[in-house]
């Protein structure tokens, strides 16, 4: 691997390892670790431990999900292909099925010019405000309804199913929000159609944040209700997004995409695909 890539993929190890310990402990099962999130922080995963000296096992993923189960944890695994490459057979072998989603850093120079955008309105959300916690919450929504309805397709699902997916905050989990945006380890954004009053699609159509952990942001949570997909929502949000991040001070941006055609739309936002990000969740149960 070359020199800038084991840079590259070093300062992202660091970032995948330190950013979920803000809202969580951790245990070490092997070579890997197991962030577990409280009852008000959001679903965690498990991982290769930061410069590990063995390569994580079968077993040691069967004992991952068994400790997971326990505790009433998703069965979840993220790793980084190029890192960690022996692992996706493994995790494969050991029943997980993995998506193998383009990982991709921003290259603030390709960002296409910040243009007047007259269809769709994006707005970053403040910890200050006093509507921040209905305003996580819906973007919690949002998100809710675009993954249940996964990619790139427009549908029927709009408002009158992402008001009926609305789920209050606990008072732990509003503070946890606030206090990960106050600290600048997190920004969210909501984006509305510019559309005359009274139309179906009123209200906030697409949502997305970012998380940090030093001078890295990963862009994550990106989605659009199928009703107003191909309007250019998603993009409009990963670029606010990816804009907000760089003007306070990251000095790396980037993401995971979801598919082939996901990846296209974030290489037209600057986006360049430098490698793998594998996403694991079980195929059959643990016994």
């Amino acid at each position: 691997m070359p020199q800038v890539d084991a840079a590259l993929f070093a300062r992202l190890e660091r970032f995948y390892d330190g950013v979920p310990r803000f809202a969580a402990r951790v245990e070490n099962v092997g070579p890997l670790v197991l962030f577990i999130g409280s009852n008000d922080a959001y679903p965690l995963y498990a991982r290769p431990a930061l410069e590990a000296g063995e390569k994580p096992s079968a077993a040691d993923i069967t004992a991952v999900r068994r400790r997971q189960r326990d505790i009433g944890a998703p069965e979840a695994f993220e790793w980084v292909h190029e890192t960690s490459p022996d692992l996706l057979a493994v995790a494969r072998s050991a029943g997980l099925s993995v998506l193998e989603a383009p990982l991709m850093v921003l290259d603030p120079d390709a960002m296409p010019p910040i243009a007047d955008d007259e269809s769709v309105s994006v707005r970053l959300l403040s910890p200050d405000d006093p509507s921040f916690a209905g305003d996580v919450m819906v973007r919690q929504a949002v998100a809710a309804i675009g993954f249940t309805h996964a990619g790139t397709g427009t549908g029927a699902a709009g408002a009158a199913e992402r008001d009926a997916a609305l789920t209050p905050l606990s008072a732990g989990a509003e503070a946890l929000q606030r206090r990960r945006a106050a600290e600048g380890r997190a920004a969210s954004a909501l984006a509305e159609l510019r559309e005359p009053p009274g139309a179906a699609l009123s209200g906030v159509v697409g949502s997305g944040m970012y998380q940090r952990e030093g001078d890295v942001a990963e862009i994550v949570g990106v989605a659009t209700l199928p009703a107003a997909r191909h309007r250019g929502v998603a993009r409009a949000v990963t670029a606010a997004l990816a804009r907000h991040a760089l003007e306070h001070g990251a000095g790396l941006v980037f993401l995971s995409a979801a598919s082939a055609d996901v990846a296209a739309m974030y290489a037209r936002l600057g986006f360049r695909r430098v490698g793998t990000a594998c996403i694991a969740e079980p195929e059959v149960a643990v016994p």
